[in-house]
Formats: C-alpha cells, sequence, structure tokens
C-alpha cells in the first residue's frame, strides 16, 4: 500500500514515505499528503524537528511514480497541475518553522534527490545512492529547483548531476556538500535520532530564525521575516529562560514563547 505515514516520538515526528514495492516512489496523492504531513508536525506544538525518510533499507525515495507519467503528465494541463503539486512538496520542509532532517538510505534519485534538497540537514548511511536522471527523460527541471541545488552544492557539480545524470555514492556526495554525514548503514537510525535529540534541547525560536536567515540569504524569504524572527528571539521568555539557567548552571527549559 502506498501512503504517507506520520509518527510521534517524544519531541520529534517522523514523515515515512511508503512505497516499498516500488523504491517508495511517489505517487501524486503520496506528494500531497507528505505536503500536508509536514505541514500537520510543524503546526504540532510539541515536536520540535522533522525527520523525512523511506520505508526499509533499500530507498529513501526513488523519484516520481514513472507509471503515472502518461496518465498524470500527458497533456499540458495535467503537466502544470501535476508540476504545482510535485513543487508544493519539495518546498514543504523549506515553509516549515522547523528543523527539517533528511534520513536516506539506498536509492535517493530523481524526485526523492530533489526532494532531499529542500530538507536543512541531509544525513546518509553509506550504501546510499543518489542521481539526478532528469536528462535521460527529458524532463524539464525548474528553475528554482536548480538553483537550490547551486546553492548547496555550486555550479560545476550541479552542471555535473543534471548533464551526467550518473548515479554517485555517499562519499562522494559529502564531498559536493549534499550530505553533512555518512555514517554506517546500521548506525544510521541511531544517530539522527540523537542529533534531534539534540536539536530538541534548543530554544525552537532561535532555530526557526537561523532556519529563515538562511532562507532569506538563498531568495526562498524576505530579509524583513528572518529579522522579524531573530528580534523575537530577543524579546521571548525563552530567552530570559536561557540566560537565568546559564546562571544557575542548569538545562534550561524552553517553551517557545
Amino acid at each position: 500500500m502506498t501512503q504517507i505515514l506520520v509518527r510521534r516520538d517524544g519531541h520529534v515526528g517522523t514523515v515515512l514515505v511508503s512505497n516499498p514495492g516500488k523504491f517508495n516512489a511517489m505517487t501524486v496523492t503520496m506528494w500531497q499528503a507528505l505536503t500536508a504531513a509536514i505541514a500537520e508536525l510543524d503546526g504540532d506544538a510539541d515536536i520540535a524537528v522533522i525527520v523525512l525518510t523511506g520505508e526499509g533499507e533499500q530507498a529513501f525515495v526513488s523519484g516520481a511514480d514513472i507509471s503515472q507519467f502518461e496518465s498524470e503528465r500527458g497533456e499540458p494541463d495535467a503537466q502544470q497541475r501535476y508540476g504545482a503539486i510535485v513543487d508544493d512538496a519539495y518546498a514543504a520542509p523549506v515553509r516549515a518553522s522547523k528543523p527539517v532532517i533528511a534520513k536516506i538510505r539506498g536509492i535517493c534519485m530523481g524526485g526523492g534527490l530533489g526532494l532531499a534538497a529542500g530538507c536543512d540537514i541531509r544525513i546518509c548511511a553509506s550504501d546510499a545512492r543518489f542521481r539526478m536522471p532528469a536528462g535521460r527523460l527529458g524532463l524539464g527541471y525548474k528553475p528554482e529547483g536548480v538553483q537550490r541545488f547551486v546553492s548547496l552544492i555550486g555550479v560545476q557539480n550541479t552542471l555535473d548531476i543534471f548533464f551526467s545524470a550518473r548515479v554517485f555514492g555517499a562519499d562522494e556526495a559529502l564531498r559536493m556538500g549534499f550530505v553533512s554525514q555518512v555514517v554506517a548503514p546500521g548506525e544510521l537510525d541511531g544517530i539522527v535520532r540523537a542529533y534531534a535529540d539534540t536539536m530538541a534541547q534548543n530554544a525552537p525560536l532561535t532555530l526557526k530564525a537561523a532556519k529563515l536567515s538562511v532562507n532569506a540569504f538563498l531568495g526562498t524569504v524576505s530579509d524583513a521575516a528572518a529579522h522579524a524572527a531573530a528580534d523575537a528571539c530577543n524579546a521571548s521568555e525563552d530567552y530570559r529562560e536561557g540566560v537565568r539557567a546559564f546562571a544557575e548552571k542548569r538545562k534550561a527549559v524552553f517553551r517557545g514563547v
């Protein structure tokens, strides 16, 4: 059964892409459900960090379900509708006010690569395999998506993966700067969870402000929004709590206000 699952464990929420029979390829309804799932967790006051991953050991997301292309992208109007749905899903991790971690095992290609690019942090297992196959399918990749890759891995690496449509591994993804860590497959779950828990202990308004500042630099939000978020931190009760906790040599308890 193809579906997007939402799980909560403490202050960490997980969005699980589940279509293991097709290496977690995304149907139209899955793209729509993924957008809704990220928004749901972003609106949950108990959730501090969101993890996006695929079911099983074979794939993160292998891309769009190509078997739907004829029915869902056969005509210009259908292409436009399909593209809008996918673009909305790519933007969902960027729009989220909370940190979004892509936890990657196995195949991360096409739409999966684009989805991972929208996340804030990418951590992969050493068995991960990446590819941008648009050139093999005759697909036009929108400028916003290409620019996201340029911001992450630079001009030469972006042109390389688009021009060659080649498969590359975890070590090369690390060299490019696409992922921040490469770990043993058996350690991936524990390392990502520990990292998410570390994030969740920090002041949520500060994390939000940092994300907005990065996205302002990338041009996806306004400078005014980033400045307002930073000002909100400095006027918050969490800021006062952080100062008190430091002076009292204790762990701060942040409430996001």
